[in-house]
This record gives structure tokens, C-alpha cells and sequence, in this order.
């Protein structure tokens, strides 16, 4: 499964979002056609976003350490 990580900008009436703060994601492609996204908030569980409050990002694998996804 590919990681995919999200930069947050915006957080409007989502107070449990922090802005400027990467996010790992969970692939749901029935969420991406309702313009939606899965994120791994700050209470450490996936819940659904506006897509449009983040902007996808490339982790190095050296760095993927960092968010507990080391192989």
C-alpha cells in the first residue's frame, strides 16, 4: 500500500486540524469522488476532510521514520 501524506492548509470549522502540519492519509476512493479525503488526525484516528484543505506531498523514504511507517 502506498503512503500518502497531505499538507494542511486550511482548517475552517475544523479546529482539529493544525495548518502547516503534514498529515498521513488512507486511501478511499468512494470518499475521493465526494471530494473528501481519509486523514489520520491529532486524536490519532481517520476521519474525513474537504480535499481542498490540503495539498498532497512527497515524504523520502529516510523521513517516513519519523511518522512510525518504517518497513
Amino acid at each position: 500500500m502506498e503512503n500518502l501524506f497531505y499538507l494542511c492548509i486550511n482548517n475552517h470549522d475544523c479546529p482539529d486540524l493544525v495548518i502547516k502540519k503534514v498529515y498521513q492519509s488512507i486511501n478511499d476512493s468512494t470518499a475521493s469522488n465526494y471530494g473528501q479525503i481519509r486523514i489520520i488526525d491529532e486524536s490519532e484516528e481517520d476521519y474525513l476532510y474537504p480535499e481542498k484543505f490540503f495539498v498532497p506531498v512527497e515524504i523520502p523514504k529516510v523521513a517516513e521514520v519519523v511518522f512510525d511507517l518504517a518497513a
